[in-house]
Parts: C-alpha cells; structure tokens; sequence
C-alpha cells in the first residue's frame, strides 16, 4: 500500500513530500517529476506565485543511483519566495540575523471559504497565519512530485500480477481440453505483465 504525506508552509522554507510503500528496484525519472510540477504550474488558476516559483523536487532519501531502495522517498521543494519572509516565517524562538523581508502583523481576520476559522478553532492559535500557511494551494504543488514518481513506476511490469496472469493461463489451458505428459508442466500461453500507460489505465493480458 503506498501511502504519501506533505509538510511545509505557503512561504516557509520549503514543501516536503514523503512516500511510503514503494517498491525497491524501480527507476525513478525525475524529469517526468519535473514535467508534472511545470504541468500544474500552468494550469487553471495559476496566480502570481506561479511565476515567482520554478519548482523542482530533489530527493533526499529512498533512491540511489535513480533507483528506489524500498524505504521511504523524501522529496523536498524550495520556495523561492522564501527571501521575502524570512522575518515573518523563521521557525527560531528569535529572527535570525540576517534574516530578509518585511515583518508582517498577525492575522485575525478568517478568510471565508477557507479553513482558517476551523484551524483556529482546532488548535487555539492567536494568530491566523499559523494555519493559513498550511492550508494554502502552494501545498498541492508536493502533490504532482509524488504522482510523477508513482507513474514513472507504473509503467513498468508489476511483478505482483505474474503469478494470477499464470493461473489465469493455465485455467484456460485446462478448460480447453489440451493434454500434457505426465512429470511434465503444463504448457502456459504467453501473457505479458500489466502494465499502466500515461494516463493511469492498466492494460489487460
């Protein structure tokens, strides 16, 4: 089962993405990772953030060599906007030295719609921000970085489905009548792995 969580804030650091449950030995193209954050970079609804950001997730750990090794992927994805808020969204008790952009006030106004009211409400926070920042569309942008490296790996076979395509084969060996010598294994037809293609689908056998 593969299982993925995000981390990170609208104008923090960076956005994290974490994937849990690939399986070892499958190749990982990270421009296919790319060509998906471009895709939802032009896409509907794009605003001004779009154009300040040219995202591009770098790997931290479970590949070696382009190659997944069965542990967790961590992907990461900076925020080139973080220049502008570093006095306003540094994660130290106290702004760092050297520390650029503008010290915003708090926010104490929800924006309706949102999840802000319902963040605050939940987790007693004075200020806003604290919520908004996470529940914000630059979140979504750690979204296709995972889909890109789950596709990539859908295309190639899935060594899960060899053995029922192998029953699959025989029943239909058997059910035809075919004869075979004793001591001898029955003589399967050819079938190939299913696989998914670009937009998800599986093939049949």
């Amino acid at each position: 089962m593969l299982r993925f969580l995000t981390a990170g804030e609208s104008h923090g650091k960076a956005l994290v993405a974490i994937l849990d449950g690939m399986p070892a030995g499958l190749a990982l193209d990270f421009d296919a990772v790319t060509a998906e954050l471009r895709r939802r970079q032009g896409g509907y609804g794009r605003g001004r953030r779009m154009a300040i950001e040219s995202d591009r997730a770098e790997a931290l750990s479970g590949v070696r060599h382009g190659v997944t090794t069965g542990a967790p992927i961590a992907l990461m994805i900076l925020n080139k906007d973080w220049e502008n808020w570093q006095k306003t969204m540094h994660v130290e008790p106290a702004q760092p030295a050297g520390a650029t952009g503008a010290e915003r006030p708090a926010v104490t106004r929800p924006r309706p719609g949102h999840a802000d009211l319902a963040g605050v409400v939940k987790y007693g926070h004075d200020d806003i921000r604290n919520v908004l920042e996470r529940a914000s569309a630059r979140e979504t942008a750690a979204r296709p970085a995972i889909a890109g490296g789950r596709r990539r790996s859908h295309r190639q076979p899935c060594v899960r489905d060899w053995p029922r395509l192998a029953r699959r084969s025989l029943e239909r060996h058997v059910r035809t009548g075919a004869r075979h010598r004793p001591g001898r294994a029955a003589p399967l037809r050819r079938f190939r792995a299913r696989t998914r293609d670009d937009r998800g689908y599986r093939s049949r056998p």
